[in-house]
């Protein structure tokens, strides 16, 4: 019954990317990425708090730091590194929109000290945690932070956003779908999403079992949830770079990173109101010198405007550091 309800489960995920793709080709780039980022990022929340709420306090508490920066690590190193490497193997070297990208490197990376680095160095609360106004300030201020990027991404310098290249994928020139078809999807999403989240309630003793089975952390849990989460949005970045569309793989891969800080942080701040038990989101020391490597490198590597197969290199060597040390701590 759990293989089966696994096997449901991805397929909602599946299907939810799906019709987001669908919506968002409807209503092009950047609102593309937009819709699809938000679609993820419904799906991690709603994971996260399920499997909070379902599980133990003490175990749970640190479920949503290790998810989030589970997330962090598999789009700023794992989507970025697979689109440049697809894109500089078809093309020589890899080229996109600095400006648009380093903005929003910049507030992904600042979600993430704000967020998860902060609460390991406070002193008003015992461990690696956020008082209540602590947490509200930073619940307020990751809104506040993704909204305005929202607007600068969508309205004040949308064109930073765009693609460089022209699109040479079969289908480059396709149609964007009806108007009954957009809001057949948008209902068909609306339906996965509600799916993913009661199918992951059954599922998660399921994934705990698991994870416990091959002797890893109860942290690992957080990184199994990215995984499935952000599997079929990585592919269609894979999809977008092998196109010529490395902006747009970028745009997947900053936004759903912006929106799994930016969103799930202030939901759980609402949630901690009924949850019992701590809630610990400031990192641990390997975690914290993979965040800093992160950030030296995301950085050298946008800011030129092009990258080569070694940068790609460089940041999927980082995702198996990140993944190996999951697993073996």
């Amino acid at each position: 019954m759990l293989l089966l309800v696994a096997v449901l489960l991805a397929g909602s995920v599946l299907a939810a990317v799906h019709h987001a793709e669908v919506v968002a080709h409807r209503v092009g780039e950047p609102y593309g990425a937009l819709v699809l980022a938000v679609a993820v990022t419904v799906i991690e929340v709603g994971l996260i708090v399920t499997l909070m709420v379902s599980g133990d306090p003490d175990e749970a508490a640190t479920l949503a730091r290790d998810t989030v920066f589970a997330a962090l690590m598999i789009t700023c190193n794992g989507i970025l590194g697979l689109s440049v490497l697809t894109g500089a193997l078809r093309r020589g070297a890899a080229h996109f929109n600095s400006e648009g990208s380093a903005t929003a490197f910049a507030t992904v990376l600042t979600l993430a000290t704000v967020c998860l680095v902060l609460p390991s160095f406070t002193s008003s609360a015992t461990g690696p945690e956020f008082t209540g106004s602590q947490l509200a300030f930073a619940a307020v201020a990751s809104l506040a932070l993704y909204g305005l990027f929202v607007w600068i991404q969508t309205i004040r310098h949308r064109d930073y956003f765009l693609p460089v290249e022209k699109d040479s994928g079969e289908d480059a020139h396709a149609e964007p779908p009806s108007d009954r078809a957009t809001w057949t999807s948008l209902g068909l999403l609306l339906v996965a999403l509600v799916s993913v989240v009661g199918l992951a309630k059954i599922e998660s003793p399921g994934i705990e079992d698991g994870i416990s089975a091959i002797g890893a952390p109860a942290s690992a849990v957080g990184v199994v949830i990215a995984v499935l989460v952000l599997s079929p949005e990585t592919l269609a970045a894979v999809r977008n770079a092998r196109r010529g569309r490395v902006q747009t793989s970028l745009n997947l891969a900053f936004g759903s990173a912006m929106a799994s800080i930016g969103l799930t942080i202030p939901v759980l701040a609402i949630a901690s109101i009924w949850l019992e038990g701590p809630l610990e989101l400031g990192l641990g020391g390997t975690q914290l010198v993979l965040l800093v490597i992160t950030g030296l490198v995301g950085a050298l590597t946008i800011l030129p405007g092009r990258a080569t197969v070694q940068e790609g290199g460089v940041h999927l060597v980082l995702l198996f550091a990140f993944l190996f040390f999951a697993i073996h701590p």
